[in-house]
């Protein structure tokens, strides 16, 4: 029972930081796709990218932080990295 307190204390604590990592690593990534669309990409590839930069951007002002990371990774898919 005590590990499962302190366990749950510990996740709670550590929320906050998890939370700031996730919205840099969002502000990173949505930079990223910018930056990606400014090196003109294949044709196939804007669409996706532009959705993708929509997405995480509107998930950014949500405060939903995962759901950008998401939007991130898939740009990342489009883009083979």
């Amino acid at each position: 029972m005590m590990r499962i307190l302190l366990l749950a204390a510990c996740l709670l604590a550590a929320g906050p930081a998890l939370a700031a990592d996730d919205a840099s690593s969002c502000a990173e990534g949505i930079t990223m796709i910018r930056d990606a669309l400014a090196l003109n990409p294949p044709e196939a590839a804007v669409p996706k990218l532009k959705k993708a930069l929509r997405v995480a951007e509107r998930e950014q002002k949500e405060g939903e932080f995962d759901e950008c990371l998401d939007a991130v990774a898939d740009a990342r898919k489009v883009l083979g990295r």
